[in-house]
């Protein structure tokens, strides 16, 4: 079958999403699309006692019901889960179920942006792309979850034809592309010692120039959040929103530990160009004011972690009224076209991510 192509929104008038994608056009060429490319479903792998959530389970499950319940109102929903009907009790009263499939299969933990498939468009089919998955880097136990996507395909819950590319270490949330051959990515990740160590930085651009088709990878050389550990992942730092705009984390306060690298960062975006030569069109994040742990440890909140669909953008809130309300407006600039919807994701940043993390976006044809 063939695959639509999204095509990035500008402006501020409403768009008529039926008659846009009725206009798409298909691109003959492979490519990995962007986030807008228009959607089948989402992913989400659900917590359960066996996971890191098991201390706050309780509260872990409402935060995923939530975002469960965003989605499923606008698209199909594969849940993956050891426990098919328990979660299906959990979630039956306030969730679409009619929207939901479930993969019933064992996992580590609930990170589905890094673990699940990464899509890639050939031929105007998909192509599921089976990466390595090591925990970030050997930090943390992902046997289970490096066997999801396989699972999945072999079950018929995620459709497409199946690329085993076991021997590269990847996670989904180390890369943003705009859909046009452009990808952008972090140094710090993607040249960490416990991923891909016996490739140098350029050996790693031109695997990922030729496995994903592009033109060109964008390095973003500064950046980080105090507590993360999945080595500076781009999606908490900097997010495309079209062809040539980009959403980043900015910090204002000059006594914050992150002012000097996001700083940094900010001007390195200001150097990078579209493939017609323009500035890109930058919207500043707002840094949410510190959450921090029982003993003082920092937390990586971050608005950056947001979920592009169809027709609406799912960014996390902080319980921080205002900053969260500055988000919501930049995000509004951004996607003026969609609507924007919070989710209070306190509980996710427990564990050290939010909701892209735990999300992985699938084109059509592939959640049916």
């Amino acid at each position: 079958m063939g695959i639509i192509v999204g095509l990035p929104r500008s402006g501020g008038k409403e768009v008529d999403f039926a008659k846009m994608i009725a206009e798409q056009i298909e691109l003959k060429a492979p490519h990995l699309p962007a986030e807008w490319h228009y959607q089948s479903g989402v992913q989400m792998t659900w917590p359960h006692a066996g996971t890191d959530w098991a201390p706050m389970l309780d509260e872990a499950r409402e935060c995923f019901k939530n975002i469960a319940r965003e989605i499923a109102q606008r698209e199909l929903l594969l849940i993956v889960t050891p426990e098919p009907k328990a979660v299906e009790r959990q979630i039956a009263d306030e969730v679409n179920m009619a929207n939901v499939r479930f993969e019933d299969c064992d996992t580590n933990d609930t990170w589905a942006r890094d673990h699940g498939a990464i899509t890639l468009i050939e031929e105007g089919t998909p192509t599921l792309l089976d990466f390595a998955f090591n925990g970030w880097g050997l930090k943390y136990p992902a046997n289970y979850d490096n066997l999801i996507t396989r699972y999945a395909v072999e079950d018929e819950a995620l459709h497409g034809r199946y690329a085993n590319r076991l021997g590269f270490v990847l996670e989904g949330g180390a890369i943003e592309c705009d859909g046009r051959g452009t990808l952008l990515t972090t140094s710090r990740c993607l040249l960490s010692p416990n991923r891909n160590a016996h490739l140098n930085q350029r050996e790693i651009e031109d695997y990922l120039r030729t496995t994903f088709h592009l033109e060109r990878v964008l390095w973003l050389d500064y950046g980080y959040l105090a507590g993360d550990d999945t080595d500076s992942h781009v999606d908490t730092l900097a997010r495309f929103c079209s062809t040539d705009a980009i959403a980043y984390v900015k910090c204002d306060d000059t006594a914050d530990e992150h002012y000097e690298e996001l700083h940094a960062m900010e001007e390195q975006l200001l150097t990078f160009r579209t493939r017609a030569g323009d500035p890109y069109r930058l919207f500043p994040l707002p840094l949410p004011d510190p959450i921090v742990t029982d003993d003082g440890q920092r937390l990586p909140a971050t608005y950056a972690n947001f979920l592009i669909l169809n027709e609406a953008v799912l960014y996390p809130t902080y319980g921080q009224p205002a900053c969260d309300a500055r988000a919501a407006d930049t995000l509004r600039q951004a996607f003026p076209n969609y609507e924007i919807v919070g989710i209070d994701c306190q509980a996710l940043i427990k564990q050290h991510g939010s909701l892209h993390c735990v999300t992985m976006q699938y084109p059509l044809g592939v959640i049916e």
